[in-house]
C-alpha cells in the first residue's frame, strides 16, 4: 500500500491496526461481541501497561474454551510513517486459549495481567518472541494456583494466519502453557520444541491450555 492510497482509505481518527485485528477476530467469531479490557490509562499517556486492549471470545471449537486477543504489540493507529513497513512494530499480537478453570467463576481475569506482564517484559528488553520461543512463568501460571502449568512456549495460532497490514506484517502467536518436566525437558534440549508441541496437537489440535493438566 502506497503512503497516498493509505491517506485516501483513511483518516486519522481511524485505528487501522485495531481493524486489521478485529477482521480476524470477526471472521471466526462472527455476530459475538467480545469481552474487552482496557487499562485505566493508556500507555501513551504515562500508564503502566503496554497493551491498550485485551478481548477474549468464547469458542466451542473442539471444547469450550475462552480465545484472547492483545493489542498492542502491533502498530495499532494511523500512523504515515509506519505504512509499508517490513513488520508493524513488533510484528505480532499475543493470543492464548484457555479450558474454563472452575476457580475463575467465568472470569478469567488473571489472564490479562499475565498478557501485561509479557508486554512489559517486552516493551522494556526489546526483546520479542517468534514461533517456539519459550520462557517460565516462575511459578504457577495462574498466581496462588494448584497447578503444574508453569511456563509457556509461543506458538503460531492455528486458526489465523500472520498477515500483511497497512504498516507491516503481524503474526499470531499463541501461548500455550508447558508443564514443569515439559519446561526442564525443552531447556535441557531446546530442538525438541517443536516435537513437543506436535505431541501436544495429538490430542489437543487447538493447544487450549489446561490448568489441571499434569
Amino acid at each position: 500500500m502506497t503512503l497516498e492510497q493509505y491517506k485516501k482509505e483513511f483518516s486519522e481518527d481511524d485505528a487501522v491496526g485495531w481493524l486489521e485485528i478485529d477482521k480476524e477476530f470477526d471472521n471466526l467469531y462472527p455476530n459475538q461481541e467480545p469481552k474487552h479490557f482496557a487499562p485505566p490509562l493508556p500507555y501513551m499517556l504515562g500508564g503502566e501497561d503496554p497493551l491498550d486492549g485485551i478481548s477474549y471470545y468464547e469458542s466451542k471449537k473442539q471444547e469450550d474454551h475462552y480465545h484472547f486477543i492483545t493489542y498492542g504489540f502491533s502498530e495499532l493507529y494511523y500512523n504515515e510513517e509506519k505504512v509499508n513497513g517490513e513488520f508493524s512494530k513488533w510484528g505480532f499480537e499475543l493470543t492464548f486459549r484457555l479450558k474454563p478453570f472452575e476457580a475463575d467463576n467465568g472470569n478469567p481475569t488473571w489472564v490479562i495481567s499475565m498478557l501485561q506482564k509479557i508486554a512489559k517484559y517486552v516493551f522494556k528488553s526489546g526483546n520479542w518472541f517468534e514461533e517456539f520461543h519459550y520462557m517460565p512463568a516462575n511459578g504457577p501460571i495462574r498466581l496462588e494456583t494448584d497447578t503444574d502449568i508453569t511456563a509457556i512456549v509461543f506458538v503460531n495460532d492455528p486458526e489465523i494466519e500472520k498477515k500483511q497490514t497497512p504498516h507491516g506484517e503481524v503474526s499470531f502467536l499463541q501461548i500455550v502453557g508447558l508443564t514443569t518436566q515439559e519446561y526442564e525437558d525443552i531447556k535441557a534440549n531446546p530442538e525438541i520444541r517443536e516435537e513437543l508441541v506436535n505431541k501436544l496437537k495429538e490430542n489437543n489440535p487447538l493447544l487450549i491450555t489446561d490448568l489441571n493438566r499434569k
